[in-house]
């Protein structure tokens, strides 16, 4: 009797060892999930209702001036169309912020401290100086510029020749003084929207953080 006392406590211990050598395995096989971090709305964001509101005032008081101006003085003898809007892929734009974090990071700049987002116009040609072509010439559209702080001030920076951040306001003074490589008229650059500079990488003198080229066109069809 007592040795089947015995037997059945060895058993049920046994049992319980095992009940617990698996539980453990199990728990090392399933770790615990963490909670996804929850990203509270911008200040920037708007409502559907401001938005339009802001399409429609565009659409109002824009649209028409340029319109008029297109067809009546630059070209008179062209189809014209105002574009409403620029649009650039989500991935590249991602791409885009990494990259200058990491050339700002190597070339001295503690933060980047905005996006400045510059008006443009692209010209009536089908190329740029550069070669590139004009894909929507005449339309409008906008280039981006990341800034750094200097003075408590935001200035647009590149990278110059010796990997150093640099300010576009110096870069601009170089061309009105006629610097070396930089010898070039300013009003000829601008026509272009960016000057060779930011897109010819056998005449820059240093390297661009300067993002354009989006896709720009009419509303499409059921947004604003």
């Amino acid at each position: 009797m007592k040795n089947a006392k015995r037997g059945m406590c060895k058993f049920t211990l046994s049992l319980i060892l095992a009940f617990g050598v698996f539980s453990c395995g199990d728990n090392k096989q399933r770790p615990t999930e963490e909670k996804p971090v929850v990203v509270e709305a911008p200040q920037n964001i708007i409502t559907l209702a401001e938005a339009d509101a802001l399409y429609n005032n565009y659409t109002k008081h824009r649209i028409p001036l340029i319109t008029n101006y297109e067809i009546k003085q630059r070209a008179p003898s062209e189809k014209f169309e105002a574009a409403r809007f620029v649009d650039f892929d989500y991935d590249s734009i991602k791409k885009y912020i990494s990259y200058i974090d990491q050339e700002a990071a190597n070339g001295g700049v503690k933060k980047v401290t905005k996006l400045r987002l510059y008006f443009a116009n692209y010209p009536n040609e089908k190329k740029f100086k550069d070669g590139k072509d004009v894909v929507h010439p005449r339309q409008n559209s906008i280039f981006i510029l990341p800034t750094l702080e200097k003075n408590n001030q935001d200035y647009g920076f590149y990278i110059g020749e010796n990997g150093k951040a640099k300010l576009i306001r110096d870069w601009n003074s170089g061309i009105e003084k006629g610097m070396g490589s930089l010898n070039m008229k300013k009003e000829t650059q601008h026509a272009g929207i960016i000057p060779n500079f930011f897109t010819s990488n056998s005449a820059q003198a240093g390297k661009s953080l300067t993002y354009n080229h989006g896709n720009g066109g009419p509303p499409p069809t059921g947004d604003f």
